[in-house]
């Protein structure tokens, strides 16, 4: 599978995030549409996407009751979403409810879980009383959701080797990337283009370093040249 780039549609806005589509070129196939986004327009926002023929990655980290995130799943796939993601965290039983429901639509999302966020240090894990190493917890839920029917895991770029060992079919979304010597902001295990495709990665999402850039053109365009260099 050739490594995707997802766009991180990282604004409080439809007005400004029509002004980032109109910003960048059309040979990006995929969006990432999240919680900040998806709050201010709810499925309504997905429609300048559809009819650009954009590929949509949900990034509501369904994290509930089996039903009802089942019932979510069937929801979002109604607005034609291709991806999305749920918390490998939430549970056997409410991951195999998800991947059941994705299975009965009519044009099934892939579902990722996610493993541990980004934003996450093993620091941050002892706050959490979470004995694993951040790797041994990407592994473990990892096997736990790839197991309950899950098509695969949203994890950095630095467990990614490890977990496209252990699963070698499954999809592996990594953000947190950046380029050599770019800002990391509030992410704790940031990598380059390069470095996460040679690690396994099928589809990488980008944000900040995209629309915060002086050309968002450009910027897409140096991602696009790292990840085929590493292809």
């Amino acid at each position: 599978m050739k490594p995707a780039l997802i766009v991180a549609l990282d604004v409080p806005t439809i007005k400004e995030m029509e002004e980032v589509l109109g910003r960048l070129p059309d040979s990006i196939e995929w969006y990432k549409v999240g919680l900040e986004l998806f709050c201010a327009g709810g499925p309504a926002i997905l429609e300048p996407l559809k009819k650009r023929n954009k590929k949509i990655f949900l990034d509501l980290k369904l994290h509930d009751i089996p039903h009802t995130v089942a019932n979510a799943v069937k929801t979002a796939a109604s607005h034609g979403v291709s991806l999305m993601t749920v918390h490998a965290i939430g549970g056997r039983a409410m991951l195999e409810a998800a991947a059941e429901a994705a299975r009965e639509c009519s044009n099934p999302p892939k579902l990722v879980a996610v493993t541990t966020l980004t934003s996450l240090s093993q620091e941050d894990f002892t706050d959490l009383g979470i004995t694993r190493s951040v790797s041994d917890q990407a592994l473990a839920l990892g096997e736990l959701a790839i197991s309950s029917g899950i098509d695969g895991l949203v994890t950095s770029a630095h467990e990614a080797g490890a977990l496209r060992k252990k699963f070698p079919q499954a999809l592996l979304v990594t953000p947190g990337i950046r380029m050599p010597g770019g800002d990391v902001a509030d992410q704790k295990r940031v990598a380059t283009p390069a470095f996460a495709v040679q690690q396994g990665a099928t589809h990488l999402v980008v944000g900040r370093p995209i629309l915060q850039a002086e050309n968002p053109s450009a910027a897409a365009a140096a991602i696009f040249a790292d990840i085929k260099n590493a292809s």
